[in-house]
């Protein structure tokens, strides 16, 4: 995860944070930390919770889950305020300095933009993909031959572009998932003829979720029944208001058979590429993004990589993911054998010891000892960083400024997804707000996991089932997954999370008072007080508050509550009764038992 803004302030009074440790008295100790650590790993190595890192992080306005990677500079303005002092830790950096070599400003250089095209599968994705390829590729491509590895680059008007050929929105999530934002423009086929379909409604909600800019590219205008204009009502719907509607999304209308606007859409990406400014600096060791992975039966482990900074060499060591190796090859996308990739460059890389996964992140390394000391470290700490339950969810919303709810929808039917989105985003109120991320019919896929993991979401399931390979995937992930076929059933819970979201303003009301005027001893229960009720009630539901001679000495749940050998559920003013209270023992004659309940305060 790459961040510009390190600086990580305190809100709390006098500059402590909640949280750390006060070392006022000692100097910071030193502490390694590598270039690029998970804030869960962090927070092991300085003794506080994964919850109270991410607090921290979302004051400087990033937002990173428990197992996402935070760089050097991030992590060392945390560390200060646990009593330590970060300094690099020598296995994990190059030879050079390039954290700091990459926020120099001077060596930093304008860079190809990274395009990823989605849509419905019969939109003409793949057709308009073709039309830009055979256009505007190359012509030195081998022997003329296509060699397809999921990314390539292309040329307009000298400037390069790279386009990402991923399956879907659920390739483009799955990498986003894994922390690996590479994409920076999305390019959204819509058919003129079709207008949006259910795929194109999911494509829309992974794009949204990844805050990226949106071309849309209205296809298929060459045929009689096209009708550009429902297209673009129907995207004014979806909050996708086009720039000629007087919105900030750039529309185009296209032929991918013919070729018709295919030069209009790729000017387009450009001016899009260069209003955002696009940079990376090529003369650091290079780190990247796996786009996709397979085993070759001649060449063996395959990866296809995405270079976002720094340039990969021949030689260069690697760490990816939870596996390393040596770069024998580099083969560009035209089948080329070439000694070194630049920054958005994909290229095949040939030399690593295992498969790693798609959405893995790469980067370059002095050495193999210090590559397999790392890879070492990720195995052994492989498991410890999930993704954050319901319950670590709800504190970290609970830590932050905002409160919200995270959903994607999936029903048998569209009317009952609808239906179901409804009922859940009244429910949202000034303190608590419901977003439905995703709605739609059909069993539960992989890629509404993936959805899930890269927002943060809970996954609802409407009299609808999951597919097999969506429940491996959210039980690795840890992806919250709920069942209903009742809409009360389901708005009931959502209320019920919704309130655990808003802490509750609690007042304390008091029951009523004893006084120990007797100690017994019950074995293995341990001592039980017999007392006599002075005022009130004793409840058997409540907590006891046990004094003596004005000092609180415990204060916990009542464990026991009997009159002769009877368990009771309350006892009068005037009688008496003995009292177990969970974890206290020490009762002396005198001692007051003050018998207490936290209620919720309502409007």
């Amino acid at each position: 995860m790459e961040t510009n803004d390190t600086t990580v302030q305190s809100d709390q009074p006098g500059g402590e944070p909640e949280g750390a440790k006060r070392r006022t008295a000692k100097a910071p100790r030193p502490i390694r930390i590598p270039a690029a650590i998970t804030v869960g790993r962090l927070a092991d190595l300085i003794n506080a919770t994964p919850i109270e890192v991410m607090k921290h992080l979302m004051r400087a306005g990033i937002m990173a889950s428990i197992n996402q990677a935070i760089d050097f500079e991030t992590a060392s303005a945390i560390t200060p305020l646990y009593g330590y002092r970060a300094v690099p830790d020598e296995a994990t950096s190059t030879k050079r300095d390039d954290t700091k070599v990459e926020e120099d400003a001077a060596l930093m250089k304008l860079r190809p933009p990274v395009v990823t095209v989605l849509g419905h599968v019969d939109h003409g994705k793949t057709t308009l993909l073709d039309a830009i390829r055979k256009t505007k590729v190359a012509e030195h491509e081998a022997g003329g031959i296509t060699q397809h590895i999921g990314a390539y680059q292309i040329e307009y008007n000298d400037h390069p572009i790279t386009v990402l050929d991923t399956p879907g929105h659920e390739a483009f999530t799955a990498m986003r998932a894994r922390g690996a934002d590479v994409t920076d423009i999305a390019v959204l086929v819509v058919a003129a003829d079709d207008g949006i379909m259910p795929q194109t409604l999911e494509a829309i909600s992974h794009i949204k979720a990844a805050n990226v800019p949106i071309i849309v590219a209205i296809n298929k205008v060459d045929l009689p029944d096209a009708d550009p204009e429902r297209v673009k009502r129907q995207m004014a719907e979806q909050n996708l208001l086009l720039e000629e509607w007087g919105g900030d999304v750039v529309g185009v209308e296209v032929s991918a058979k013919t070729g018709q606007g295919v030069d209009d859409l790729l000017e387009n990406i450009l001016v899009v590429a260069e209003v955002a400014d696009l940079k990376a600096n090529p003369d650091r060791a290079a780190n990247g993004v796996v786009v996709e992975a397979k085993l070759d039966r001649s060449r063996g482990p395959v990866a296809t990589v995405l270079v976002k900074g720094g340039t990969l060499k021949l030689g260069d060591h690697l760490v990816v993911g939870s596996t390393r190796g040596r770069v024998k090859a580099l083969v560009n996308h035209a089948g080329e054998r070439i000694d070194a990739a630049t920054p958005a460059m994909p290229v095949e890389i040939l030399g690593l010891a295992d498969l790693p996964a798609a959405g893995d992140l790469f980067e370059v390394v002095a050495s193999a000892r210090d590559a397999r000391s790392i890879v070492e470290e990720r195995r052994r700490n492989e498991g410890a960083a999930r993704r954050v339950s319901l319950e670590d969810t709800f504190n970290r919303i609970r830590t932050g400024e905002s409160q919200e709810l995270n959903l994607i929808i999936k029903a048998d039917v569209q009317g009952s997804a609808e239906a179901a989105r409804d009922g859940v985003s009244r429910l949202s109120t000034d303190k608590a707000q419901v977003h439905v991320i995703h709605f739609g019919s059909g069993a539960i896929s992989e890629s509404d996991i993936f959805l899930a993991v890269a927002s943060q979401a809970i996954v609802i399931g409407f009299n609808t089932p999951i597919d097999p390979g969506a429940k491996r995937v959210a039980e690795i992930e840890g992806v919250e997954t709920r069942f209903y076929n009742v809409i009360y059933s389901l708005l009931e819970d959502v209320t019920n999370v919704l309130e655990g979201l808003v802490k509750p303003e609690m007042k304390d009301v008091v029951e009523g008072n004893a006084v120990v005027r007797a100690v017994f001893q019950r074995g293995r229960q341990g001592n039980v007080a017999g007392v006599y009720v002075t005022d009130g009630r004793m409840l058997r539901t409540a907590m006891a508050r046990v004094t003596r001679n004005g000092e609180l000495l415990h204060d916990g749940p009542i464990a026991s509550l009997r009159r002769f050998k009877d368990d009771v559920r309350e006892v009068a003013t005037g009688y008496e009764c003995g009292i177990g209270v969970t974890g206290f023992e020490d009762f002396q004659e005198g001692d007051v038992i003050q018998v207490h309940r936290l209620d919720q305060v309502t409007a």
